[in-house]
């Protein structure tokens, strides 16, 4: 009897337990909600700026803005002079339109170990985080995250395709 009465009540709590780990299905605060246009796309809504609503400049292909890749040589993390003119474009963007923020991955090729790479991504990353804020871009605009060798632009095993895999991508909201 003793022994029905504990699993009897063990049954209720972990019931109870259970019934507790429920969810609302409204979003915490600060979460980006979901919504959907008429054509079925997904939009999120983030700081202002919907996915899909960027403005032009940022996708037209004619406009420096469109570029997103920041390339480096082999073990570097500094801003060449050659991608500086595009770094200085989106920073002149984003200071002159505050409510819009970017995520920069840092990306390494495939050679070195797990650590150095995640840390030369972040190195990669953080560089032209830097050179926006000296440039004037609030930081509270900018996160950057290291990807590592993770997420190759170009898979091979060839000079060609780790040059191609060392960069910092921008992202705007919207498009992560």
């Amino acid at each position: 009897m003793k022994n029905a009465m504990k699993l009897s009540l063990a049954s209720v709590a972990v019931a109870l337990v259970l019934t507790g780990c429920g969810t609302t299905g409204e979003p915490e605060g600060g979460a980006a909600v979901e919504s959907r246009d008429p054509n079925g796309v997904a939009r999120v809504d983030a700081g202002g700026v919907q996915r899909g609503n960027l403005p032009a400049v940022l996708t037209d292909p004619s406009s420096i803005l469109s570029k997103r890749s920041i390339f480096f040589g082999l073990d570097r993390y500094d801003v060449s002079e050659e991608y500086r003119s595009l770094v200085t474009a989106h920073a002149k963007f984003l200071t002159e339109n505050r409510q819009f923020k970017i995520l920069i991955q840092g990306n390494t090729d495939e050679r070195g170990s797990r650590e150095y790479n995640l840390s030369l991504g972040q190195k990669r990353a953080d560089g032209v985080k830097q050179m926006m804020v000296l440039l004037g871009v609030r930081e509270d605009q900018i996160e950057s995250v290291s990807l590592g060798e993770e997420k190759p632009r170009t898979e091979g095993h060839d000079e060609s395709s780790w040059a191609d895999n060392r960069r910092a991508d921008i992202l705007y909201v919207g498009e992560y």
